[in-house]
């Protein structure tokens, strides 16, 4: 399975951007996909995840103000960003397993990750 995530860019403070992130390869309905970030100088902290049957779960510096989604068809999540903060500037990171796992805010539950994506909240 391949990620390819694509939207991040400059934003100022109380703005708001969205992240893409395409699968290519074999994947099924049972995948959890989501989103990871890692600011300078910090550890890669989970953003986002979703469950194969749509539940959703945030970080909690996230909550309120990200929302996580996926298209089927498109075999794309999505991470819509709002009121973004200049603490949310970090690289941030697709990733997906091949199943739900109670451990889901641990990186090294992830199997297949995308190249990061920078985002830079600033004024």
């Amino acid at each position: 399975v391949q990620l390819q995530a694509s939207g991040g860019g400059w934003v100022q403070p109380g703005g708001s951007l969205r992240l893409s992130c395409a699968a290519s390869g074999r994947t099924d309905s049972n995948y959890a996909w989501g989103w990871f970030r890692q600011a300078p100088g910090k550890e890669r902290e989970v953003v986002a995840m979703r469950r194969s049957g749509g539940s959703t779960y945030y970080g909690d510096s996230v909550k309120g103000r990200f929302s996580i989604s996926r298209d089927n068809a498109r075999n794309t999540v999505y991470l819509q960003m709002n009121s973004l903060k200049p603490e949310d500037t970090a690289v941030y990171y697709c990733t997906a397993r091949n199943s739900w796992t109670v451990a889901w805010r641990s990186e090294s539950s992830y199997h297949y990750w995308g190249q990061g994506t920078q985002i830079t909240v600033s004024s």
